[in-house]
């Protein structure tokens, strides 16, 4: 049996699609019986207007393993976004633990024992796209999702890879701050 999961955090950006469809979850990743399934149950039970909790699904009514709670960072306002959430980017999102339970990065024997939630950031102008590309909006939330739990799992970024680069990284709003761009 591998090790007890407790507690494993991680986050993703992918981005280079067409405006809107960058992907940047953050998960936490642990066992049912501990904090992370005590938060989960939590979060699915006090829902809040504007800001729902689903499960992951590939469809309906096929929810993968490790439950996955998504939870969105955006306050949703009107149903087209909903949709999109909803359907695209949820689905994407299932898809990414499943992506990250046949890497190996979740140990298969812990599908049913682990929970995942996954804060989810969808980029509201979406809504008002009349041409967005699903597919590329879908491949990118997968593959985010995928690379969260690959960096949750496995403790990435390392604490000596950010404390030897801590001073060569600055933050992109802070850069765009100092060169009076925002």
């Amino acid at each position: 049996m591998s090790e007890r999961i407790v507690f494993r955090s991680g986050e993703a950006l992918v981005a280079g699609g067409p405006p809107g469809t960058a992907a940047e979850p953050e998960v936490v990743i642990g066992e049912l019986d501990g904090p992370v399934g005590t938060a989960l149950a939590t979060l699915t039970g006090d829902q809040v207007k504007g800001h729902s909790r689903v499960f992951a699904i590939l469809n309906t009514d096929i929810m993968v393993r490790p439950v996955t709670l998504c939870v969105s960072k955006v306050t949703v306002k009107n149903s087209r976004y909903t949709n999109i959430l909803m359907g695209t980017v949820q689905a994407a999102i299932a898809n990414g633990v499943l992506d990250a339970v046949r890497a190996g990065d979740i140990p298969k024997e812990k599908a049913n024992d682990l929970g995942i939630i996954c804060s989810v950031w969808l980029n509201p102008v979406v809504a008002e796209q009349d041409d967005l590309d699903h597919k590329v909006l879908f491949d990118i939330h997968r593959k985010a999702m995928a690379q969260a739990i690959h960096k949750a799992m496995h403790h990435e970024p390392s604490i000596d890879w950010l404390l030897e680069n801590q001073d060569n990284i600055t933050h992109k709003y802070y850069q765009m701050g100092l060169d009076g761009k925002i």
